[in-house]
C-alpha cells in the first residue's frame, strides 16, 4: 500500500479516463469501499484535479527509477563487453548471470576466430 503524499507516475489508464500517462501525481487518499474498483485517489497536478485511479495504474516514482537506472547500467556493460570483445562477460550479462556450459565451451579453448565463425554460422541459419 503506498502511503499518503507518496509522489508516483500514471502508467496506464484502465478504465479510459482520460488520465496523463507519464505524467506525476500525488496519492492523498485511501479508497476504503470494497465495492469500488478504485483503490486510490491521486491529485494531477497538470490536470489541477483529483482523479479515482486502480493501483496497476500508478507506480511509485522511486521504483521506476530504479528500474531505468538498472536498464541503463545492463545497456553500459552490454556496450563495453561488445567494445572490449570480452564474452564471458557479455554471455553473463546475456543469461541473466547464470553460466551456461554448452559444448563449444566446455572445450579446452576456442580461438577468436573460430567464435566469430560459430556466431556467423548460427546467424546464417
Amino acid at each position: 500500500m503506498m502511503r499518503l503524499g507518496s509522489k508516483v507516475i500514471i502508467v496506464g489508464d484502465k478504465f479510459e479516463q482520460n488520465l496523463p500517462v507519464g505524467d506525476h501525481g500525488f496519492v492523498i487518499a485511501y479508497d476504503r469501499n470494497a465495492d469500488n474498483a478504485f483503490d486510490y485517489v491521486v491529485r494531477i497536478p497538470a490536470l489541477n484535479k483529483h482523479v479515482f485511479v486502480p493501483k496497476e495504474d500508478i507506480e511509485l516514482e522511486e521504483a521506476l527509477l530504479q528500474k531505468e537506472a538498472e536498464r541503463i547500467e545492463r545497456e553500459a556493460l552490454i556496450d563495453f563487453a561488445l567494445a572490449t570483445r570480452n564474452e564471458s562477460l557479455f554471455k553473463k550479462l546475456m543469461n541473466g548471470g547464470a553460466e551456461e556450459q554448452s559444448q563449444e565451451t566446455s572445450k579446452d579453448s576456442i580461438s577468436s576466430s573460430d567464435f566469430v565463425k560459430q556466431v556467423n554460422l548460427r546467424a546464417w541459419i
